[in-house]
């Protein structure tokens, strides 16, 4: 099943869902659903699937509770995200699962529906009320023998408008959890590069992501957010910083300097330096 990217209706037949009036669209309130499947590994799905509900994931971690925390949370998944749960029964929340097509347009200016490290989003009282209404709203209205489409379309729309802004408000929230995030981030950076053994490649943001055990883009949208600077562009800058200090510092020729910062061809490290200066290394090493 890993393996199998499934559409609309091969998910719900595989969690056992009610049965979609349609290939592109289904909307599940789980009052109305007593068998859905409670545990699966990995499965891959090809639409966007958003959720509200009360904590299920008897993993989901559930640190640093804001005052006024309320006792749901969101997720939103994309096309080609894996999903893996082992969850207790449900008795209330909804799932929208919706086609790409009608959704890829409003999704391209947010990167939290790329979060793929199931970072939930831990609502507050009055955001889980207004939330909670739209994904209502939503149902009911899929519920209607011939229900509007367009409708539904604007209620997703804002839901993935609030979302955005209720993320924002996430990371200020936990801000003492997520400036240690950034505190090793710093850290990480600087161990990358004092290793002794030879590096091999520049870093990319999905290893250090990976080592805050965040998703890329949650962890990209954290540090931008705190710092103002998204982290390829502090890679970037403590590159540059290196490289200076070594055409400055030390007589190692411009290929051995590319070559210890994890360029692989001496030329990608000149245009690198140049684009950053304006001059190449070696002008640098002459001024």
């Amino acid at each position: 099943m890993a393996n199998k990217i499934l559409n609309i209706r091969e998910f719900a037949a595989y969690i056992n869902f009610r049965v979609p009036k349609n290939e592109d669209l289904l909307i599940v309130s789980f009052e109305e659903e007593n068998a859905i499947r409670l545990k699966s590994g990995q499965v891959t799905i090809d639409f966007y699937l958003l959720a509200i509900k009360p904590p299920l994931e008897k993993k989901l971690k559930t640190i640093d509770f804001i005052e006024d925390q309320a006792k749901s949370f969101m997720y939103v998944d994309c096309p080609q995200n894996s999903l893996d749960w082992d969850i207790h029964a449900p008795t209330a929340g909804y799932n929208i699962l919706v086609s790409a097509k009608y959704v890829n347009k409003l999704a391209k200016d947010y990167n939290f529906v790329h979060y793929n490290n199931h970072e939930a989003l831990f609502l507050t009282k009055e955001e889980e009320t207004l939330l909670w209404d739209l994904f209502e709203k939503a149902n009911h209205e899929y519920r209607k023998e011939n229900y509007s489409k367009e409708i539904i379309i604007s209620y997703i729309a804002l839901i993935l408008s609030y979302t955005q802004v209720f993320y924002n408000r996430q990371f200020d929230a936990r801000s003492s959890i997520y400036n240690k995030v950034i505190d090793d981030f710093y850290e990480n950076l600087r161990n990358y590069f004092d290793k002794k053994e030879e590096i091999s490649g520049l870093p990319s943001v999905a290893y250090f992501a990976q080592k805050a055990n965040l998703s890329a883009n949650y962890f990209g949208d954290l540090i931008k957010h705190f710092t103002g600077e998204s982290p390829i562009e502090h890679i970037h800058n403590f590159v540059l910083k290196l490289a200076k200090d070594k055409l400055k510092n030390t007589t190692l020729s411009v290929s051995e300097i590319s070559y210890s910062l994890g360029f692989d061809y001496p030329n990608y490290f000149a245009r690198f330096f140049r684009k950053k200066t304006g001059v190449s290394p070696k002008v640098y090493r002459s001024m």
